[in-house]
């Protein structure tokens, strides 16, 4: 955890008062900017000193080897890396020839701010120099919204106090050293000058570009640069470049008070097929867009671009100031990591850093697209079909396991599977379901029945498929899905885990529903009426493991036959347990990494009473461990259903600092993105009970005691609502669109021009908190009393 208060705490901003070389890495994660196709780490403009340089283009990645001591069928030969690309953020400054750099001289003042309303990151310094040069310098960055390819920054060095001599050099370099390239070798070898340069035409008609061809994944790569300066007369400019830079040299002298202005915009191309001219001229071409819509052009659409997107999304929250700055935060940056996807992944650390190795996991649709379906619909759909687009390569993976259908990866960049452990990678197959989950969430949350035949379909089709070759029918008329990992990574391998078999469940009903509905779409993919009661005879015979003894569902079929994990021995430092415990003890103990038959509490809430739903919870409270990013937020949604909503707003505190607390201590390597998806859920699904599901949309308000008001807006089938929850009443506003039902605590009401308020219904105190394993439980979100 970040030990010094990094950040100040404000509604719109996060703010950095004072420069804290200890957390730059930290810091460099949540300053990051991106539009879901740029992705630039908040490093400073000068460079130096980092913690992780990082420049990235979605998709762009390296190919490495995967060894293995023993080999076995079906193992990926080779593992994807994201690459950090050409760095278009560079721009370094000398004052009488001593370059700036904060970790000499005096600095008098250091502030960054990331604002979200305005989508920029703005630097401003005092500094002077070890020869008593004193300057004070401004910087604005951006990534467009609106120009997918293009970046910008507005640099300002102004004098203080005596004439100085000032020159800034504004750069693209490629093949930057990255740091702690020891630690996985492998690795290392990939990203050793990833990028060989194929052209590098520097300062032609003022416009830099560079192309570059990675080596083995074969991807190229183009990067340019364009300025404009407003100086003091005398001021001169001169290009030059050579290898894997490519670099603008502005001189000038400037009088006390006197100022050197310099915008730089750059952009960014990238292809598989397309020729090295064609990308030269794209990126070229991108800047001169840019060019004509100019730097307050490009701030304002920046700003206009966000105005839409928060007054369909925001959130506010009274009587927690910090959980009101995390929520924001984290819709910021979900958006920044899908806005221009334009068929692209969503990766576990969105372009934020090189956690993870640049990959997407099942964390996009299980946990980020259920917030840009009802906030940015746009974002999910291309996030969605993305996954339809690397449909052949999931077809190809389930021929090669012996399988029909498809089965997706468990981690990937191009869609080819690259995890090289088996027990939570390809025996993880609830994948597929959660794929099918995202794509029925979407076409409920839109009615977009065009998606539903073109994307839709084939996705639901070939996950059904799966499902049927998968598991079988037992001499009971039992359909098992035997031998599979669910969500907890600390038991693989496991029959008939509930949370897959409810999700697989769910998604052989609706190909099924679906291919009714498009019967000619259903002909094209091969899919008849055979097949289709195939379908619905698994999904009606799905088994569903019951502990009658203890009155709860195990986790996986004889879970709760498994010696129960020693807590109370267990050491602090030794979590999380992965790093510190074999994987053969985890694999045969009642212990739980992350939500997994509590996500399906939440997920498939249907399938439960509200009677099982809270011995459920109970039960799994004292075993799970959260050792990952992805428990707290479901933990906190069921937590507030069962009544405990002191025990739910302490998870959703979890999940929602996730990274401006550095909770797991490896923000570092990118901010996490189901976590920051986890507060707006924690929040609306959990303190505001949102349900949706067929057309229904359901709300069961109740407030911890640290909220005394949450108010948010969602979008629903073509409407907007906005629900203002307090201690005592409910109101409901449809913002824009036709009138729609809506249902409060079951009550269902027809919500029309006039707001309707209902009363919020008290929930009863619990007895008893809930236990968490020893030393595991969540922090307070306040002092106070705590039964046992």
């Amino acid at each position: 955890m970040i030990q010094h208060p990094a950040f100040t705490v404000e509604p719109w901003w996060i703010r950095e008062c004072r420069l804290h070389l200890d957390v730059l890495p930290q810091t460099e994660s949540v300053f990051a900017l991106s539009n879901g196709h740029i992705g630039l780490r908040g490093n400073l403009d000068e460079g130096e000193p980092h913690g992780l340089p990082g420049t990235y283009l979605n998709s762009v990645y390296e190919l490495r080897p995967l060894p293995y001591a023993e080999a076995g069928y079906g193992y990926p030969e080779s593992g994807q890396t994201v690459v950090n690309v050409t760095n278009g953020k560079l721009i370094r400054l000398l004052v009488d020839d001593e370059p700036f750099d904060v970790r000499y001289g005096t600095l008098h003042e250091h502030e960054r701010v990331l604002d979200l309303r305005a989508g920029t990151l703005t630097r401003t310094v005092h500094w002077t120099s070890p020869a008593g040069g004193e300057v004070r310098i401004r910087s604005t960055r951006l990534v467009s919204f609106t120009h997918r390819a293009v970046a910008a920054v507005h640099y300002e060095v102004e004098a203080v106090g005596q004439p100085l001599g000032v020159v800034v050099q504004s750069e693209l370099v490629a093949n930057e050293t990255l740091p702690g390239m020891d630690r996985d070798p492998r690795a290392a070898a990939a990203l050793e000058a990833p990028l060989v340069l194929e052209e590098n035409a520097s300062g032609t008609s003022g416009v830099a570009v560079m192309v570059h061809c990675t080596r083995a994944s074969n991807l190229r790569v183009a990067a340019a640069m364009r300025h404009q300066i407003d100086g003091p007369s005398g001021t001169r400019a001169e290009a030059d470049g050579a290898d894997d830079v490519s670099r603008l040299t502005v001189a000038t002298q400037l009088k006390p008070g006197e100022r050197l202005r310099l915008i730089k915009l750059f952009a960014y191309g990238w292809s598989a097929q397309r020729s090295r001219p064609a990308l030269h001229d794209q990126v070229v071409a991108a800047l001169a867009a840019a060019r004509l819509t100019g730097w307050d052009g490009l701030l304002s659409k920046q700003r206009k671009y966000l105005d839409e997107f928060w007054a369909g999304a925001d959130v506010e929250v009274e009587g927690d100031a910090e959980i009101q700055q995390a929520v924001r935060f984290g819709l910021f940056h979900l958006l920044q990591a899908g806005a221009r996807l334009e068929r692209r992944p969503i990766p576990g650390k969105g372009l934020t850093g090189s956690g993870y190795d640049g990959h997407a996991f099942w964390d996009t649709e299980s946990f980020v697209l259920p917030v840009l379906t009802y906030t940015h619909p746009r974002s999910a759909a291309d996030a969605l079909q993305w996954r339809e687009s690397i449909l052949p390569q999931a077809e190809e993976r389930a021929h090669q396991l012996g399988l029909h259908g498809a089965a997706f990866p468990w981690r990937t960049i191009n869609g080819e599977e690259c995890s090289g452990y088996w027990p939570a990678g390809t025996a993880a197959f609830h994948v597929n379901a959660d794929i099918a989950d995202a794509a029925v969430r979407y076409v409920d949350a839109t009615e977009d029945m065009e998606f539903e035949r073109e994307t839709g379909m084939p996705l639901l089709v070939a996950t059904a498929r799966l499902w049927c070759s998968l598991g079988h029918h037992d001499v009971e008329g039992h359909y098992r899905i035997d031998g599979v990992t669910g969500p907890d990574e600390y038991s693989a391998v496991a029959d008939n885990n509930v949370y897959t078999n409810l999700m697989a469940q769910m998604n052989l009903r609706a190909a099924a529903d679906a291919a009714v509905r498009h019967g000619d779409r259903a002909q094209e993919l091969g899919v008849g009426l055979e097949e289709i009661a195939i379908w619905r005879d698994a999904a009606a015979a799905m088994f569903i493991p019951y502990d009658e003894r203890l009155g709860v569902h195990p986790q996986s079929e004889g879970f709760t036959r498994h010696a129960i994990w020693d807590f109370e021995t267990t050491k602090p430092e030794q979590y999380p347990l992965l790093l510190n415990f074999p994987y053969f003890d985890l694999y045969r103990k009642q212990v739980v990494k992350q939500a997994d038959l509590v996500l399906a509490l939440h997920l498939r809430g249907d399938a439960f009473t509200p009677e099982e739903k809270a011995r459920d919870f109970a039960y799994y409270e004292r075993l799970t461990v959260r050792d990952s990013s992805l428990s707290a937020c479901t933990q906190s949604v069921m937590a507030a259903e069962v009544g405990q909503l002191e025990l739910a707003y302490d998870y959703l505190g979890e999940a929602a600092l996730m990274d401006l607390h550095d909770l797991e201590k490896n923000t570092r390597d990118g901010v996490h993105m189901a976590s920051l998806a986890g507060a707006w859920t924690a929040l609306v699904a959990g303190f505001g009970g949102m349900r949706a599901c067929s057309g229904r949309m359901c709300f069961s308000p109740r407030l911890p005691d640290g909220i005394t008001r949450l108010c948010f807006r969602m979008r629903y089938r073509g409407r907007l609502v906005c629900v203002d929850i307090t201690a005592t009443t409910t109101t409901y506003t449809l913002v824009h669109g036709h009138s729609l039902t809506l249902h409060h605590h079951g009550e269902a009401f027809t919500l029309g021009r006039e707001p309707v308020s209902r009363t919020t219904p008290i929930t009863p105190v619990p007895e008893q908190r809930l236990r968490q394993p020893p030393g595991r439980e969540p922090s307070p979100r306040h002092p106070g009393p705590i039964s046992t």
